[in-house]
């Protein structure tokens, strides 16, 4: 049986465990190790801080930082009970050396793979981008990514194998009878674009998520008061998502700015049977069929003309969120998503 250690370096989010049950479900005896819990290198604040510093004064343009976790409990660990493949989700670069990693996978003949989940978030950080890709990315016998966009360019301009993974979602049991009692629903972290777009709609608005309150003095005294600065998953995030006649998605402004806006919110609503409206990128189009399982907008303009038509239409919101749902269920389950990645691991 292929054994399978999951590697999760995101771990604020559900994604790792969720996907770990997933491939669990396919037949796989699966490991979950959140690498946020592992055991740190012995004052490990102070060896960062120096080696940081000693970097800054020797190459001002250069990423360097020291991983966080102890290798030799990390090698014990892995001796204790071979896998055959490694998954990593999102990165490892700052728990392990990738170097390190290839090392352990190449005398114990295991295969390296990524879920790059997280690689649009490094846009605006060149330095450490330049470093993901030129110490990570070469370590992985495959790579997976979130984004089609993503994707052509680890694989036609880096030359790595790469393969498109859309993100997914766990199978939900909808309520019966759900009161839906927010009419628009944002849940995500603060930045400048959304704070913008929001303005538009926000007498009809409810946000959650973090970074908010430190953008008071941005944004509108309305939109103050709809704002819950606090970062919300797991049961709290789906009763929201039952409780709303619109869940919104805004993309962040680095991923739109890459055209890309395949973000893990958009598959959590659809899971939920939500109505989902969010901005509108080429990739996205390629998988739902915008106007009967999704709904999109382009500008500021039309998304305020769509929350009102659709706040006043409830029938068609309605239709389009079950046809959504439905294309999720075919789809986009992290069952599914798991079955094309079992398949590459026994390739």
């Amino acid at each position: 049986m292929t054994k399978v250690l999951i590697l999760d370096g995101i771990s604020g989010v559900p994604l790792g465990k969720e996907l770990s049950e997933a491939v669990a479900n396919q037949g796989m005896e699966v490991r979950y190790t959140d690498l946020r819990k592992f055991k740190s290198l012995m004052l490990y604040g102070l060896k960062s801080a120096f080696r940081k510093a000693w970097n800054k004064r020797e190459n001002t343009d250069s990423f360097y930082h020291l991983p966080k976790l102890d290798e030799l409990s990390f090698e014990a660990y892995i001796r204790r009970d071979l896998p055959s493949v490694i998954l990593v989700i999102g990165f490892v670069y700052k728990f392990l050396s990738p170097g390190f990693l290839a090392r352990i996978a190449q005398q114990h003949n295991i295969k390296l793979f990524l879920y790059d989940t997280d690689s649009c978030n490094l846009y605006s950080k060149r330095r450490e981008f330049v470093f993901f890709i030129e110490e990570e990315l070469p370590v992985y016998d495959e790579i997976f990514s979130f984004s089609k966009i993503t994707t052509r360019f680890f694989s036609d301009t880096k030359k790595f194998k790469a393969s498109f993974l859309p993100f997914g979602a766990k199978k939900l049991e909808l309520p019966d009878c759900a009161k839906q009692n927010i009419d628009v629903l944002f849940i995500g972290s603060c930045d400048l674009r959304r704070i913008f777009t929001l303005e538009n709609i926000r007498s009809h608005v409810t946000v959650y998520g973090d970074r908010w309150s430190r953008n008071y003095p941005l944004m509108s005294e309305e939109l103050q008061a709809r704002v819950t600065d606090r970062s919300i998953w797991g049961e709290q995030l789906y009763q929201l998502l039952f409780s709303s006649k619109i869940v919104l998605n805004i993309t962040r402004s680095h991923f739109y700015g890459a055209e890309t806006g395949i973000n893990l919110r958009i598959f959590e609503a659809l899971a939920a049977g939500a109505f989902l409206l969010t901005d509108y990128c080429d990739e996205l189009a390629e998988l739902f069929v915008v106007g009967e399982e999704i709904e999109v907008f382009r500008s500021s303009a039309e998304l305020a003309g769509k929350v009102d038509y659709y706040l006043a239409n409830p029938e068609k919101r309605l239709e389009i969120a079950r046809r959504g749902h439905q294309k999720f269920l075919e789809r986009y389950t992290w069952d599914a998503i798991a079955g094309s990645l079992v398949q590459r691991f026994q390739a």
